[in-house]
């Protein structure tokens, strides 16, 4: 697609300079990560930033937690500097606004959570707020917030005002519920700060673990911008997004579905891998380009979450292919084979004739009444089916609709390509299945990472940064050998508590770390056994699981 073609159709945000790195603008999308060293640990965090910067990152953030990380910031700027390396620096803030006015001395960017960082960790408890306690709280924001804003503005630093889903206050709960509009309201009053202090140089972020939240609350902020009339450039990603195939499906539905829409200036893939991990899945969605079409309305059809693939005559004589296959719900043939019989005594439904419908033959459906469709576009897959199932409402069609989408690339563009496509339109009630040609864990994979059908263990995990109180990677890696059986259950592994207690609300168990060597255990946001021995935590997990009655046994 020609570049100019492109420019115009993302949405136009003004450019925010990050030290001599612009976002927004004319800008290209913006590729970013952060480190998981102690940022005390000089050297480390150096080196890490060194190695993100040669996979390609092009703005590397730290935490910040208090005056040490903050002092630590100007040896690990200028030590970068000796060493050639001129990367942006971005200081992430949770708690402790004196932190932030401190490292503002150092840091191209300053990202504040307006929920934590003058309000104190929620308590998830109803409080009755009346205007004259609410507008209390709001003054409060003013006085905390008023100084940085003034030194950012004279230093000409960036501020990031970063909501996440997990970490909104008591006050915008209490008013607007844990939900999409909360979300926006929170960053929205730490916005009017900056605006009664002429201050611009402002990114935005509305990150969740949960797609259709963050899609929504994405769409939602830059709805209010529209109306008025603000063009701050946003930063996308999906927070705890885990880790391996489903990591990079989840990123590619949340942040991909919102390029697609011409949003996005810069982004961030949140994996429990190591940081420079993040940086090639960056890389394959910052591709993705808009594919603008009015969202369709929904019909009131059942979601199925139907898993369909196509299987070649070669495929079904190799001797692992029952392995291979999985747990799909259909084949499409074009053969006939013994085998075949054996997939109908399964219960797989064997399709040698599929109805199928492309991007322009839609008027023989009101004609034929197909019991489902296979839709099959032959190019621009979001766009066209933004239209066809626009097309199928106004029609009064409920027939279940399986995306058919076909691609030529490698595995990996193909993770990215085919969630971010289905995704899109999964996410936005358009489809009730996938058929891709390929392994079928990532089919199941999307519908998961959509919201429609949970076929394994949900792992929400965080990436881990600076604040993270064990060796997460491997405590990860340990739970899932040990849970990840138990199709339909969440769990949530976080390093540490900025985020844990909140994302709990969108699992079923948390396993959360609340300081060195101990952990906390939660069912949904309540934490029901606290600081208890690293050693002991997996079996504890294990067992709470188990007395909620939501485990079963391995199978052999």
């Amino acid at each position: 697609m020609d570049e100019k073609i492109y420019q115009t159709m993302r949405r136009k945000t003004r450019e925010v300079l990050i030290g001599t790195v612009g976002v927004g603008g004319d800008n290209p999308i913006r590729i970013q990560s952060m480190t998981t060293s102690d940022t005390r640990d000089v050297a480390a965090t150096i080196d890490q930033i060194i190695r993100l910067a040669d996979a390609g990152c092009e703005i590397a953030r730290m935490t910040v937690q208090g005056k040490k990380e903050a002092e630590a910031c100007e040896a690990i700027k200028s030590g970068l500097i000796q060493k050639g390396y001129t990367i942006p620096l971005v200081a992430d803030i949770h708690f402790y606004p004196p932190a932030a006015l401190l490292v503002a001395e150092f840091a191209d960017k300053i990202r504040i959570n307006p929920g934590n960082f003058v309000d104190k960790r929620a308590s998830f408890k109803i409080i009755e707020y009346d205007d004259p306690t609410y507008a209390a709280e709001i003054k409060k924001i003013e006085e905390k917030f008023s100084p940085l804003v003034e030194k950012c503005k004279r230093l000409k630093r960036a501020i990031r005002i970063g909501t996440n889903h997990g970490s909104l206050s008591d006050r915008i709960m209490n008013r607007y519920g844990d939900t999409a509009a909360g979300m926006v309201e929170s960053a929205l009053e730490f916005t009017r700060v900056c605006r009664d202090h002429d201050f611009h140089d402002l990114i935005f972020s509305m990150k969740a673990s949960n797609t259709l939240v963050m899609i929504e609350a994405y769409r939602l902020l830059v709805e209010k911008f529209n109306h008025l009339g603000w063009d701050y450039p946003l930063h996308l990603g999906v927070t705890e997004a885990g880790e391996g195939e489903d990591g990079r499906v989840k990123s590619a539905i949340g942040i991909g579905s919102l390029l697609l829409d011409g949003i996005g200036d810069t982004i961030r893939v949140s994996l429990t891998e190591d940081p420079w991990n993040e940086i090639d899945p960056c890389k394959r969605i910052a591709k993705i380009q808009p594919s603008p079409a009015p969202l369709p309305r929904r019909r009131s059809l059942r979601r199925e979450g139907l898993v369909f693939t196509t299987i070649s005559q070669e495929e079904i004589e190799a001797p692992d292919f029952f392995k291979k296959l999985g747990r799909v719900d259909g084949v499409l043939v074009d053969f006939e084979h013994p085998k075949l019989e054996k997939l109908i005594k399964a219960g797989i439904e064997v399709i040698r004739n599929p109805y199928i419908v492309t991007e322009n033959n839609w008027e023989q459906i009101l004609t034929d009444r197909p019991e489902r469709i296979f839709f099959a576009p032959t190019n621009n897959y979001v766009q066209n089916g933004r239209r066809f199932f626009e097309w199928l409402y106004t029609h009064n069609i409920e027939t279940p609709v399986i995306l058919q989408f076909a691609y030529s690339c490698d595995e990996e563009d193909l993770v990215i390509q085919a969630s971010a496509d289905c995704g899109s339109l999964l996410c936005d009630g358009a489809g009730e299945g996938v058929c891709l040609e390929g392994p079928t864990s990532l089919s199941f994979a999307i519908l998961q990472g959509a919201r429609i059908r949970q076929s394994k263990t949900e792992f929400i995990s965080c990436p881990g940064c600076g604040r993270t109180l064990f060796e997460l990677q491997e405590v990860s890696a340990r739970i899932r050998a040990r849970t990840e059986h138990l199709a339909g259950v969440r769990i949530a592994i976080m390093g540490c508590i900025v985020n844990g207690p909140g994302e709990m609300a969108d699992a079923d168990f948390g396993y959360v770390g609340s300081r060195p060597g101990k952990i906390d255990l939660y069912v949904g946001k309540e934490c029901v056994e606290r600081n208890i021995e690293m050693d002991e935590a997996d079996n504890r997990l294990i067992e709470l699981i188990k007395n909620h009655g939501r485990w079963i046994d391995a199978p052999v």
